[in-house]
């Protein structure tokens, strides 16, 4: 009995010892998928970054990635084992296993990259053309003329532009700078130099712009050899130093012209500057003369503007009152537009005429006039005012409109509305008339965000005007301060102070400047400034506007809490704050922004706050307490959670209690409380919305596709790890608001294709789609859905890790009209043999950028029509087009052989980037015509040398005039694919 009992405790302790090695090898592999989502991330950030020249792995990286690959294959021999195991392997195996998940964690550990992933490498071909006025006057078009010609010409290194401000000269040298982008084989760089502008901020500047990094070296000898060397190593390198004040010593900033290494243009007041830079050849940008200002007054006045004989002598000699100078010109036009009344001609007549007698000596002082005038006709006070406040921005700064109209809400410029969106609707409508009476210059970036600008000139002008008030501006903006403004600067008559953008590092620990009448403090962009001594704040007890944002501070001083005039207390982006003081005496506080701080608390006394109107809590580890966003009632903005930020999901009776909110950024806890939410909404819903289910934590990929696609769009729902198949979530089936313009799923159940969604249906505006880890999605649409007008309206689709996706459009007839797609992105989806089929192709023709990766089985991109579509297509051509496609990518598609089965398909002139990596099978580059000359936009090929060695050519001279456009190509190792 003893020997059996013996023998049932080994039974016994061997299979309680292998149940625990059961759980400690689930735990490794738990971890183990962690990795991989960090390796899948990694690898996604990797292949955009590289796509675009613009970066390169670093060696830590790509070191870590193949560590990666080699502890996944160890991992799945452990596993092997372990399913085979014999009882007496049970110690060998539990070792094994536990080193296999140290290492596992160590390498998610080290997978943070705090320093990034990538370096910047010269990227001479990603450039975006400058928005430019027209040129006007055979001057300027001989002038661009003759500097073209010297740069052209290998006699002239260093080219000098100069003329009176306001003359013209920015407009013309952006011109040649958009011209020299197109020339072949030709790398531009465009600098703004400004006043105050040292030698290591220009080293900075034209370091940033030609992807070179000093790293943290801040000798100037040392960083201007660095930066020769990397200009000289660049081809035919064209620099443009706009707005030259004082003389830049070449040597010393690290500009080498000997050689004609670089050419170099400037621009100056100056034509004492051209002769001390020893300008080779020196143009003089003169006023236009009288008929040429004429017909450049009348085209901004409005061709369509007729004035009566009486009006038009007056305007003519108002013109002439503008000496000529574009800016003045173009100024004067756009105040008078609409104007028909003769008697008010007369009176603009006459104020000019009143200036000019007053300011005869100086060339800012011919311009002023007509500035100042253009600035008395706004009227508006209110207006005037949003138009002074923009001088607090530093010179040439681009102002991001929808911030600078928060400033107009916050300082009460924009006077009470009955909503947050009425109030930015007037914004708007202000920066337009400033616009348009040509105050500001108006633009847009290159992700969609419009700005304003204000000319250096209008500049200086603003800022006179408020130095000869009473309500004084202090505007030391964006000029590399390193220490606070000495005590005797803030004097007792400040309204405002703007000190953004700088190099303050430290606050005195005894500054406490007086200005008990100061209203603003912009002390954002300072990003060495860590700390404020408690005593800084304690006069300026009429505070009304802080802001610290992008600053390095670790805790708030005390002397805060008693601000009781503030209205907006801003610290977006202050990534090491840790600590903020009571809030309780701050009732007038209406913008609180605690965006990417490292608060992991709502301060003390903030239960108070019942007056705010905008409030964001998007903080990764912040705990919100019960009940506290129920109190703030007037809440008309609300970010608790968006793309860059994961706090907790909020609790729905506490958002739904929030009667006058209009935008609400957030994560809710189930499908269940998303409905209610939704379902709460009167017709109008909210304004904007991020609405989320379902944790996102490594969301590098579609965070990259909202910024890169969303072009604005605002309202969003995310969801993952959802049952939103409408036939098995019954009463929880997905209720989507009807005006959703972005959507993304994620590892949701049960959807076969997006027709199983059936709130999609009622939407009418769908923008952006992404599709992601559906484990049982076999079409993106099929043929019941493809004619919904939800799918006709999609501008941007991204599908990844469909497993079981053979086609995007699926179904005997499924053609669907994708007239508005402009962006395709297929990643990761092993069990598609293409992409869809030709009779498609007519449908496409506003796609711009086309991207397909890691699809395993892929063998053309337009599959094989059926015979129903082929004889359908017997009269079409045998060509089929993309009339706007600009970008094409393929990487890590093994069996493709062509884009196309059995037709030819091609690129039209827009056609600007091939990337193609690991497709071994395909043997002609897709897309391009069959001769020699490359379409006129294209910048760039990339490819490993392997194949672009092994390449098919049908003409013996296409391949070496393509060559130019792939200069860097080597052979790829597995982990860049990985």
């Amino acid at each position: 009995m003893e020997y059996v009992q013996a023998i049932c405790d080994i039974g016994t302790s061997t299979i309680r010892n292998f149940g625990s090695l059961d759980e400690k090898m689930r735990r490794l592999k738990r971890k183990l998928e962690t990795l991989e989502s960090r390796e899948d991330d990694i690898n996604d950030e990797l292949t955009y970054a590289e796509s675009l020249s613009l970066k390169k792995r670093r060696k830590s990286v790509e070191t870590w990635l193949t560590n990666v690959e080699r502890v996944k294959r160890e991992v799945q021999l452990v596993a092997d084992e372990v399913r085979e195991r014999k009882w007496y392997e049970f110690l060998e195996l539990q070792t094994k296993i536990e080193r296999s998940t140290t290492e596992v964690e160590e390498l998610i550990h080290h997978g943070r990259f705090s320093g990034g992933l990538t370096l910047e490498v010269n990227n001479e071909n990603h450039v975006v053309s400058l928005l430019t006025p027209e040129l006007v006057g055979q001057m300027f078009q001989k002038d661009k003329s003759t500097i073209l010609e010297c740069i052209s010409s290998g006699t002239v290194s260093i080219i000098g532009i100069y003329g009176m401000g306001g003359v013209g000269k920015t407009t013309l040298v952006s011109h040649i700078y958009n011209e020299l982008i197109n020339y072949p084989n030709t790398s531009v760089s465009w600098v703004t130099v400004s006043k105050n502008c040292s030698s290591f901020k220009l080293q900075s500047d034209i370091a940033k712009r030609i992807n070179l990094k000093f790293s943290d070296l801040d000798d100037e000898i040392g960083r201007a050899a660095i930066l020769a060397d990397a200009i000289k190593g660049r081809n035919n390198y064209v620099l443009i130093l706009d707005d030259v004040w004082d003389h830049i010593s070449l040597e010393t900033v690290g500009i080498p012209i000997a050689g004609n290494s670089c050419k170099l243009i400037i621009t100056t007041r100056s034509l004492d500057i051209c002769r001390s830079m020893n300008c080779q050849k020196e143009v003089k940008v003169k006023p236009l003369p009288n008929e040429e200002a004429w017909k450049l007054f009348t085209k901004t006045l409005g061709l369509d503007t007729e004035l009566s004989l009486e009006c038009e002598e007056i305007a003519k000699s108002l013109v002439k009152e503008c000496d000529g100078l574009p800016l003045g010109i173009v100024t004067m036009a756009g105040s008078m537009r609409g104007v028909e009344d003769k008697h008010e001609w007369s009176n603009a007549l006459e104020k000019m005429r009143e200036s000019n007698l007053q300011h005869e000596d100086s060339e800012f002082d011919k311009v002023f006039g007509v500035l100042r005038y253009s600035f008395d006709k706004l009227k508006d006070h209110k207006i005037q005012e949003c138009f002074l406040y923009c001088s607090l921005f530093p010179e040439d700064h681009r102002i991001d409109r929808d911030e600078l109209i928060e400033y107009f809400i916050d300082e009460r410029l924009i006077d009470g509305r009955k909503s947050r969106q009425m109030e930015i609707s007037r914004g708007h409508t202000i920066l337009n008339k400033l616009e348009n009476v040509c105050l500001l210059e108006g633009g847009k970036s290159f992700n969609g965000k419009r700005y304003v600008k204000m000319h250096d000139l209008v500049r200086d002008m603003a800022i006179q005007i408020v130095s000869a008030t009473p309500r004084r501006f202090l505007v030391e903006a964006g000029v590399k301060l390193k220490n606070l403004l000495a005590e005797e600067n803030w004097t007792n008559d400040l309204v405002r102070v703007s000190l953004m953008d700088n190099e303050i590092s430290n606050i005195p620990l005894n500054a406490s400047p007086r200005s008990p009448r100061l209203q603003t403090l912009l002390l954002r962009q300072n990003l060495k400034l860590d700390s404020i001594p408690n005593c800084f704040f304690v006069h300026m007890d009429g505070l009304a506007v802080l802001d610290l944002s992008y600053t390095s501070v670790t805790c708030l001083p005390g002397s805060i809490s008693n601000l009781r005039s503030l209205i907006a207390l801003l610290l977006h982006n202050c990534s090491s704050l840790k600590y903020v003081p009571s809030l309780s005496n701050l009732k007038t506080l209406r913008r609180l922004d605690f965006f990417r701080t490292k608060i992991t608390e709502v301060p003390e006394g903030m239960e108070a706050l019942t007056n705010l109107r905008y409030l964001n809590l998007g903080v990764q580890k912040l705990e919100i307490p019960n009940g506290i966003l129920a109190r703030f009632s007037h809440l008309q903005h609300l970010v608790v959670h968006d793309l860059e930020s994961s706090t907790r999901p909020v609790r729905l009776n506490e958002i739904m209690s929030l009667n006058k909110l209009e935008t609400f950024k957030g994560q809710l806890y189930n499908i269940g409380d998303l409905n209610k939410y939704v379902q709460s909404w009167e017709d109008s819903g909210l304004n904007g919305y991020l609405l989320q289910v379902g944790v996102f934590l490594k969301d590098w990929r579609t965070q990259h596709f909202l910024k890169e696609y969303n072009k604005g769009y605002d309202k969003i729902a995310r969801i993952k790890y959802c049952n939103i198949s409408e036939s098995r979530a019954g009463e929880d089936s997905l209720f989507l608001p009807k005006d959703v313009k972005s959507l993304h799923i994620r590892c949701c159940v049960d959807v076969t294709c997006l027709c199983d969604v059936a709130s999609l249906k009622n939407a009418t505006d769908l923008r952006i789609c992404s599709v992601e880890e559906c484990d049982e999605m076999k079409h993106l649409l099929c043929s019941s859905c493809c004619h919904l007008p939800v799918f006709e309206r999609l501008e941007s689709v991204l599908v990844w890790k469909l497993f079981k996706l053979t086609t995007l459009v699926g179904g005997e007839r499924g053609v669907v009209s994708f007239s508005y797609l402009k962006n395709l992105n297929i990643k990761k989806c092993p069990n598609m043999k293409w992409l869809f089929m030709p009779a498609l192709v007519s449908n496409l023709r506003n796609l711009e950028s086309l991207s397909v990766q890691d699809c395993e089985e892929m063998v053309d991109i337009l599959g094989e029509a059926s015979d129903e579509d082929q004889d359908r297509e017997a009269t079409s051509a045998d060509i089929l087009t993309f009339p706007k496609l600009t970008s094409l990518t393929l990487m890590q598609l093994p069996e493709l052989k062509s884009f196309c089965y059995n037709k030819k398909a091609i690129a039209s002139d827009p056609l600007q980037r091939i990337t193609i990596y690991n497709c071994p099978k395909l043997k002609r580059i897709p897309l391009l015509k069959e001769d020699p000359c490359p379409p006129p936009s294209l910048q760039r090929i990339r490819a490993e040398k392997s194949w672009w060695d092994s390449l098919e050519w049908d003409h013996p001279d296409t391949k070496t005039a393509l060559q130019p456009f792939c200069p860097i190509v080597r052979t790829y190792v597995q982990s860049d694919f990985t």
